[in-house]
């Protein structure tokens, strides 16, 4: 599918994409929260995408790599099925607002099979918000929380 200058196609990334997908991901994570590290290694990431449920698609214009998806298939306990956790969606900067992230969303929505897929984002991306929502995403506010039981004051 033809986007602007270039020709861009997506695939699934494979073991040998992990350095480009961890690449990106510090790039995402520099941008989002500059005090953030990222601590999984391009062994971990070879390991991740060997696997059936973590689902990573890579875009690539003229064969250089210009954005990603990634979600993580998960049963939905309330559904009583499996759905798509999406966890990123990054396009590298130069290569936005060309149709790049909307192409990544459109393949993983047909590779989910019919289910659901379900994300989160900061409240204040409001860039993020305008886009899910013209891709007909429903947003509601919630707040997330995470835990790590070891930090628990005894």
């Amino acid at each position: 599918m033809p986007i602007g200058p270039g020709h861009v196609e997506v695939r699934r990334a494979e073991p040998a994409d992990a350095a480009t997908v961890r690449a990106m991901l510090v790039e995402l994570a520099a941008e989002d929260d500059p005090t953030h590290t990222v601590e999984v290694t391009p062994e971990r990431w070879a390991e991740m995408l060997a696997r059936r449920d973590v689902v990573v698609l890579l875009a690539e214009r003229d064969g250089v790599p210009v954005g990603y998806v990634s979600a993580v298939r998960k049963l939905h306990l309330w559904l009583g099925s499996d759905v798509l956790a999406l966890d990123d969606l990054y396009v590298r900067p130069g290569h936005r607002d060309a149709g790049v992230g909307r192409l990544l969303m459109t393949e993983l929505a047909r590779r989910a099979g019919g289910r659901l897929i379900r994300w989160e984002m900061r409240e204040d991306n409001i860039a993020a918000q305008r886009f899910y929502r013209r891709l007909g995403a429903t947003l509601r506010t919630k707040v997330v929380a995470a835990w790590w039981p070891g930090s628990q004051p005894r």
